[in-house]
């Protein structure tokens, strides 16, 4: 079966291959897919499906759909290196669609290789699941990165060992989220840093949500320093509402996200650069 996957935003982790590129007016398929990963999208992919029921029978998915299916084709809807082998997570974050499907870190049963885990919430598996994708991470040859996100509060002495036996050390992508409290964030550095880490190898990120209601721009630096002084390199997530359309991030937001999103752009400036430069030391 030709099947034709068609995405209403493309990201680094979007497929690269023939089948996933824009609308040609002489496609043919057997089926096409519109895969949605953000529900302020679904408009948009609504759009599309109009546009490309011409053509062959339309399904919409996706993330932004709540999809349950426990399973993960490689390179289907996301480009190959990137794996998912979990859904689901236990808490109960107001912004987050991840637990209102899966109320629980569930495992997928078939563990796909891959370098980039986007699992929703890895380290709250049970040590089984969670021992068996770090032996699959550690076949393989490139870098590994966790962009999925690691959650503080769940890690545990046996997670830092196995990050620590990662060669080279992997990317871990940490998260500061509204109501949350710096503690965990700071201990989960500690034992990191103990554990062969460091702050100078950038490895070290942190998530951290910004733009949200009653939120405010001095409010949202002052945590992603908060972030930067525990010797993070933050990385802001804009939030976006799928329905509240007053809730539209302005122009002044979208260049404070793109500011706080760029590595190279947060080491640049002086007094970050010296106080990052200060706790890669160990001064503070």
């Amino acid at each position: 079966m030709k099947l034709l996957r068609v995405f209403p935003r493309r990201t680094k982790a979007t497929p690269d291959d023939g089948l996933c590129r824009p609308p040609d007016l002489f496609d043919e398929a057997d089926e096409v897919h519109i895969s949605v990963a953000f529900a302020y999208d679904i408009p948009k992919a609504e759009n599309l499906a109009e546009q490309w029921r011409h053509v062959a029978p339309v399904k919409l998915g996706g993330p932004a759909y709540g999809d349950a299916a426990l399973e993960f084709v490689p390179g289907r809807y996301l480009k190959h290196g990137y794996t998912i082998t979990s859904r689901g997570c236990p808490r109960r974050c107001w912004f987050c669609n991840a637990w209102k499907t899966h109320p629980q870190a569930t495992p997928i049963s078939n563990i796909a290789d891959g370098w980039n885990v986007l699992d929703d919430n890895l380290l709250a598996c049970p040590r089984s699941h969670v021992e068996a994708v770090f032996a699959m991470l550690a076949r393989q040859k490139q870098r590994v990165a966790f962009t999925g996100g690691l959650e503080a509060i769940s890690l545990k002495d046996y997670h830092v060992d196995l990050l620590a036996s990662l060669k080279p050390k992997p990317k871990c992508f940490f998260a500061f989220d509204p109501g949350d409290s710096l503690e965990p964030l700071a201990d989960a550095m500690k034992r990191l840093l103990d554990a062969g880490f460091t702050k100078a190898s950038c490895c070290l990120k942190c998530y951290v949500l910004i733009g949200y209601p009653k939120d405010t721009l001095a409010d949202a630096e002052t945590r992603l320093k908060q972030v930067l002084r525990l010797g993070y390199t933050p990385m802001a997530m804009l939030w976006r509402s799928a329905r509240a359309a007053r809730y539209a991030p302005d122009a002044r937001w979208r260049r404070f996200q793109r500011e706080w999103a760029r590595p190279a752009i947060i080491h640049a400036r002086p007094e970050r650069a010296a106080a990052f430069t200060m706790l890669a030391r160990g001064v503070t």
